[in-house]
C-alpha cells in the first residue's frame, strides 16, 4: 500500500483563486521541502527569497505569460476517443469511481484513494484540479510516483483537466497526466491522448468534456474579461462527428462530466457548455445527469432546465480532497435550487467549519444506474438511482437511502 502523507487539507483553507496565489503556494511548499532537506533551521532568509520569492517570480512568469499547451484532439492515430464500457464484474456491472478536486496530497485524499482502491471499480476518473498549479511534481506527487495513492482501474483511469492544471499552461497536465491514463478495450489500452473522452455501452454514455482549457485567459485580461470555459471547436466537433451527439435515433442515458458547474448558487456558474451540448442534440428535448466540481461542495441541484432542449440532474461533488464548505446559502432563491446538501461538519478549524471528503460509485446494470456517494469514513452519505427508457430517452429517479444528517430542501 503507498505511503500516506503526513499533509492535512487544512494548509489548503483560505486557498486564493488566482494563478498568482497558487504559484506562491507552490513555492512555499518547495522552500519549506527545500529547508527541511537542507538545514535545521526552520526559517533563513537568504534562503526564503532564493526558493521562494525568486522562484515564485520565475515560474509565474514563464507559465502564465509562456504559449498554453497545444490543444490535442480527437481523432489521432485512428482513436477516436469513444470506448466501450468493460464489466467490472462476471453479472456484466461497470463500476466508474468519480472524485473532483482530489489532487492534494493529503491524508483526507490519501484515505479516500485508499477507498476507492478497496472498492476495485473498473474505471477511476478525475474531474480535474491538480493542487496547486498542476505542475509535473505535483502530477506526480498524487498519481504516478511509486508512493502516490491514486488507484488505477482495471479497465482505465481517465482525466479532466480544471483551472489549477491551466495555471501552468496545462503542459504537465497534457505532457505527464494523460500519458499515464487509459481506457482498455479487451486488450488493447488507448492512452489517453486529449482532455476529453466518452464511455459507452448499449445503454448509457458517459462523456467527459473539458472545460479547463478555457477557464483561463492571458493573465491581464482575464481580470476585466472572464473566461466561460467553453467548449472549443475541435471538442464540439468531435461530439458531433465523433460522439453523434445529434443522432435523434440513440436514446441512451447521459452522462456529461466537467469540473466547472453548469449551475452553482454560491460561486460562479458557467452555463456556456451546456448551452452548446443542447445546440449539438439539434432542439431535441433530452433529459441528462451531470457531475461536476471545482467548489468544494457536495450538492444535489433540483431537476431542472438548464437551457432549452437540455435539462439535467446536477450534483456537484468538488469533495475528494479540499477542505469542504458547509455554510449555508443566505439566498433564499438559492436555496429554492437546492435538493440536497451534505452541510456535516467533520471538524472545525479556528473559523472554518469543515466538511467530509467524499467520492461517488457509479455502477452501471442494463439500463440502471446507481449512485453511491461515500465519504472518508466509509459512510454512505446517499443512494440514488436511474433508469433509462430506450425508446424515448427519458430518465426516472429515485432516492434508494441516505444519511439521516444530510440536508434536505
Amino acid at each position: 500500500m503507498p505511503e500516506r502523507s503526513e499533509n492535512t487539507s487544512d494548509k489548503y483553507l483560505n486557498l486564493g483563486h488566482t494563478a498568482a496565489e497558487n504559484h506562491a503556494k507552490t513555492q512555499q511548499k518547495l522552500y519549506e521541502k527545500h529547508v527541511a532537506e537542507t538545514s535545521s533551521v526552520t526559517r533563513r532568509l537568504d534562503e526564503f527569497f532564493k526558493t521562494n520569492i525568486f522562484g515564485f517570480a520565475w515560474h509565474y512568469l514563464k507559465s502564465r505569460f509562456g504559449k498554453r499547451h497545444a490543444y490535442p484532439f480527437y481523432p489521432v492515430d485512428g482513436d477516436n476517443g469513444v470506448y466501450r464500457m468493460q464489466p467490472s464484474d462476471k453479472e456484466g456491472a461497470v463500476t466508474v469511481t468519480l472524485l473532483s478536486d482530489w489532487a492534494n496530497d493529503t491524508r483526507e485524499s490519501d484515505q479516500i484513494a485508499h477507498l476507492v482502491a478497496q472498492d476495485m471499480p473498473g474505471y477511476t476518473l478525475h474531474l480535474g484540479d491538480v493542487y496547486y498549479v498542476g505542475t509535473r511534481e505535483e502530477i506526480r506527487e498524487n498519481f504516478t510516483a511509486p508512493h502516490a495513492s491514486w488507484y488505477f482501474g482495471k479497465s482505465g483511469s481517465l482525466a479532466l483537466s480544471g483551472n489549477h492544471e491551466m495555471y501552468s499552461n496545462g503542459n504537465a497536465f497534457f505532457d505527464h497526466l494523460l500519458t499515464a491514463m487509459y481506457a482498455m478495450e479487451g486488450d488493447v489500452k488507448h492512452t489517453q491522448r486529449a482532455g476529453f473522452f466518452c464511455l459507452e455501452n448499449d445503454f448509457w454514455r458517459v462523456i467527459g468534456l473539458d472545460t479547463g482549457y478555457t477557464s483561463v485567459g492571458h493573465p491581464l485580461l482575464e481580470v476585466l474579461f472572464a473566461p466561460d470555459s467553453h467548449l472549443r471547436k475541435e471538442q464540439t466537433d468531435w461530439l458531433e462527428e465523433q460522439v453523434r451527439l445529434g443522432d435523434p435515433h440513440d436514446k441512451r442515458g447521459l452522462i456529461f462530466l466537467s469540473h466547472h458547474p453548469v449551475l452553482s448558487g454560491f460561486r460562479k456558474e458557467y452555463p456556456r457548455p451546456a448551452s452548446q451540448i443542447a445546440a449539438l442534440m439539434a432542439g431535441a428535448s433530452r433529459p441528462a445527469i451531470w457531475f461536476w466540481g471545482h467548489e468544494h461542495r457536495l450538492i444535489g441541484y433540483k431537476f431542472r432546465e438548464v437551457c432549452r432542449g437540455l435539462s439535467i440532474y446536477g450534483r456537484c461533488i468538488g469533495v475528494g480532497g479540499m477542505p469542504v464548505e458547509t455554510d449555508e446559502p443566505g439566498d433564499r432563491e438559492v436555496i429554492g435550487q437546492l435538493d440536497f446538501y451534505d452541510r456535516r461538519v467533520r471538524k472545525k478549524i479556528r473559523r472554518h467549519q469543515v466538511g467530509y471528503n467524499a467520492y461517488v460509485a457509479l455502477t452501471f446494470r442494463g439500463n440502471q444506474l446507481t449512485a453511491s456517494y461515500k465519504d472518508l469514513e466509509s459512510n454512505l452519505i446517499l443512494e440514488e438511482k436511474w433508469e433509462v427508457e430506450l425508446e424515448t430517452g427519458a430518465l426516472r429517479h429515485e432516492v434508494l437511502r441516505h444519511t439521516p444528517k444530510l440536508s434536505w430542501y
